[in-house]
């Protein structure tokens, strides 16, 4: 998963200045960004109006797109530090590769987690033989102090805990919901949640009052504690619940993405979270040299992707206050 813009905006977050302590309906839209040489995703966090959603921090929608005759995702081996890949699939395939040597087929339903603490470097595409559909949502989790110097991890999981009422599937996928728990590795209180409503479905789900959400719509026409959402739409809440309510008259798919308010202040910028501009430069300059930090992606039929030069402004971390 990247941020493959090459004129990346620095964007400073975290802190707790902005985070509606109580409940709230904030429809966010997104932008268009062309993702690598034939992928085009809708980024839906960091926003002008949200930085943050708990420690989730980075979250693009791609497809449904129709790639029977086309090379689908091919993302170059790129680097990461600071932060957890989230890697979810709806439709298709994606294929892992990374300098820890890590070769992994992704499909619909399994669930990807790349740490990249002090550093690593991925590369995804789709496989030679691939699916018709690719649709999928690309997603960051920001990694506390304590946990972001870490030493680089990649795990794979196939088999996650699921919930069904009242028409809805749930599929934890990251943290817990209603004691089901996620096999992926957290660093701090989050949770994400695969949604599948049937036509007619209509249901409550239990929610960490201490939690921020938000739910991002993928198919179909959901409403969402009152709100009709419409595919690519992000529906920020606030704190402050206890219950959701969705429901829908059409089969429909969601993403709920919560957590405890991130506190710490970070500097987000190209593929990097860090707390000062040092880190950032720093990090740039290792990718910039092959030899150092990051390591080699091997198997990538391509050139690794040119790091963007550095913003003029100082790069700061400011948290949610402008």
């Amino acid at each position: 998963m990247s941020n493959l813009d090459v004129r990346p905006p620095l964007t400073e977050c975290g802190g707790r200045a902005d985070v509606t302590a109580e409940p709230v309906r904030e429809l966010l839209q997104g932008r268009s960004v062309q993702l690598g040489e034939s992928s085009e995703v809708r980024r839906l966090l960091p926003t002008l109006g949200r930085r943050m959603v708990g420690a989730w921090c980075f979250v693009d929608h791609y497809g449904p797109d129709d790639i029977v005759d086309q090379p689908g995702m091919r993302i170059p081996p790129h680097p990461h530090i600071g932060l957890q890949t989230v890697s979810w699939l709806l439709d298709g395939e994606v294929l892992h590769r990374d300098s820890l040597g890590s070769l992994q087929t992704l499909r619909p339903g399994t669930l990807g987690v790349m740490t990249a603490g002090h550093g690593i470097a991925h590369s995804e595409e789709s496989p030679a033989a691939h699916s018709a559909t690719l649709h999928g949502a690309q997603l960051w989790v920001a990694l506390p102090d304590g946990a972001r110097e870490t030493k680089p991890n990649w795990e794979f999981h196939a088999d996650l805990p699921v919930l069904e009422d009242g028409g809805l599937r749930a599929t934890v996928f990251m943290g817990e919901m209603a004691g089901a728990r996620s096999a992926g590795t957290t660093f701090s209180p989050l949770v994400g949640v695969d949604l599948t409503l049937a036509a007619g479905g209509d249901a409550r789900l239990p929610l960490e009052p201490d939690f921020e959400y938000a739910v991002l719509t993928t198919l179909g026409t959901a409403n969402v504690d009152g709100v009709d959402l419409a595919p690519g739409s992000l529906l920020y809440l606030g704190c402050g619940r206890s219950e959701l309510r969705v429901n829908a008259a059409s089969a429909s798919h969601m993403l709920l993405l919560g957590g405890e308010p991130f506190e710490e202040e970070i500097v987000m910028w190209w593929n990097f979270v860090a707390r000062t501009g040092e880190e950032i430069g720093a990090a740039r300059a290792d990718w910039t040299d092959a030899a150092r930090r990051f390591g080699e992606v091997h198997g990538y039929a391509g050139d690794r992707l040119p790091a963007p030069a550095l913003p003029a402004t100082r790069l700061k971390a400011r948290g949610r206050v402008r």
